[in-house]
């Protein structure tokens, strides 16, 4: 490449970036001078880190802190569903085992609990999940 190609390329360039600075500086001025009310994206993030604090704790303590009262031995035996003390059968857990996607996994799970806990069932059978699990 001779001097002076090289010389009119990076001319060129320059012009180039020159023209990118003047359009950069006049955005910037654009959004300088645009009035954006952060204070509702704001909020709105604060409440959705809350409610995700929130489930995640749920998560990771289902229920409460507190200690349930003592059942008899028998009712504290057997397996539970993931994350609870709500019993299930050693079917149901090899039914969730199953389901080969871990956040599908997840959604029925929380979906058979929470249908055990509102229908207040003490244990949860293949046929309370297989009614409980669908959407």
């Amino acid at each position: 490449m001779s001097d002076g190609n090289l010389d009119a390329r990076l001319a060129s360039l320059e012009a180039r970036l020159e023209r990118l600075e003047r359009m950069l500086g006049a955005v910037g001025e654009r959004l300088e001078r645009a009035s954006v009310d952060l204070g509702p994206v704001q909020s709105s993030i604060q409440q959705w880190v809350t409610e995700y604090v929130s489930l995640r704790l749920q998560q990771l303590v289902p229920e409460t802190c507190e200690h349930a009262p003592q059942q008899d031995a028998a009712a504290n035996e057997g397996p539970v569903l993931p994350g609870t003390r709500i019993r299930c059968t050693d079917e149901v857990l090899h039914r969730l085992g199953r389901i080969p996607i871990p956040f599908v996994r997840q959604m029925v799970t929380d979906k058979v609990i929470e249908t055990a806990r509102a229908e207040h069932v003490g244990l949860v059978d293949v046929a309370f999940f297989e009614r409980s699990a669908t959407f």
